[in-house]
């Protein structure tokens, strides 16, 4: 008990947003950021280290996403990994890297 507090716990739930277009706008900047590192990256990892909210219907939209950036130019597939989501059980996730025009868009 020295009167500091406590970092807040981080809890299983997630928020989730009310629209797509509210949701997008919220999440884009974040994946272009991804995108622009040049690392390899799962959706999970992305929206779990900035506690990205979940989008409206979370089973099409995620997938959307990444179509939506890869079809901009911005992310090309990398391979397979496990997914650390709790609740995907380690099963296989498509791994992202961000391209060349996404580094450049950075600069």
């Amino acid at each position: 008990m020295d009167g500091s507090i406590p970092e807040p716990r981080r809890t299983a739930a997630r928020r989730q947003a009310e629209d797509y277009e509210t949701w997008l706008a919220e999440v884009w900047p974040k994946f272009l950021d991804a995108a622009a590192s040049g690392r390899t990256f799962t959706c999970y990892e992305i929206a779990d280290t900035h506690r990205l909210p979940d989008p409206p219907n979370p089973q099409a939209h995620w997938g959307r996403l990444m179509t939506l950036l890869k079809d901009e130019g911005y992310v090309r597939t990398a391979g397979w990994a496990c997914s650390n989501r709790p609740t995907a059980h380690h099963s296989g996730v498509r791994t992202w890297r961000g391209t060349a025009a996404a580094r450049r868009a950075a600069a």
